[in-house]
């Protein structure tokens, strides 16, 4: 849970856990949403032929498919939510560099630009930096 100053409204220090809870799980939504869309609709063999076609190693679309599924259940789980998130950066600029990058900014134009996946990256930084927020089974460590 976020720890905050005295001077923080109360309004805000007793709601800012749900604010966190929200955005931990529509992000693990998310992510269990693209983990589907590869099972089912792209197959996990079609997923593995188009990272070949990037020139990335094929199995790398399991890796990918993976850290979608797992990520998603621990972010919607509260299970080390902060540091899960920060692992899903890299994932989500990846596919900026390499799928996204070329087609502009806008996730409207064809082959959709990177504007989705940059704005999802900043929403996984802003949930590591807000912290797991309420109903966390595991949060994350404090120091």
């Amino acid at each position: 849970m976020t720890t905050f100053t005295s001077s923080t409204p109360s309004h805000i220090s007793s709601t800012a856990p749900y604010g966190a809870f929200v955005l931990r799980v529509a992000l693990g939504v998310l992510f269990i949403a693209h983990f589907a869309l590869k099972l089912f609709v792209f197959t996990p063999a079609g997923a593995a032929a188009f990272f070949g076609s990037l020139g990335l190693p094929p199995a790398l679309a399991y890796v990918t498919m993976a850290a979608e599924l797992l990520g998603g259940l621990a972010l919607i789980l509260g299970i080390y939510a902060r540091a899960v998130a920060l692992a899903l950066i890299p994932l989500m600029l990846g596919t900026i560099v390499m799928v996204h990058g070329a087609n502009g900014f806008f996730f409207d134009s064809k082959g959709g630009g990177w504007e989705y996946p940059a704005f999802w990256s900043i929403a996984l930084l802003v949930l590591a930096l807000i912290g797991d927020g309420a109903h966390a089974l595991v949060p994350t460590r404090r120091n």
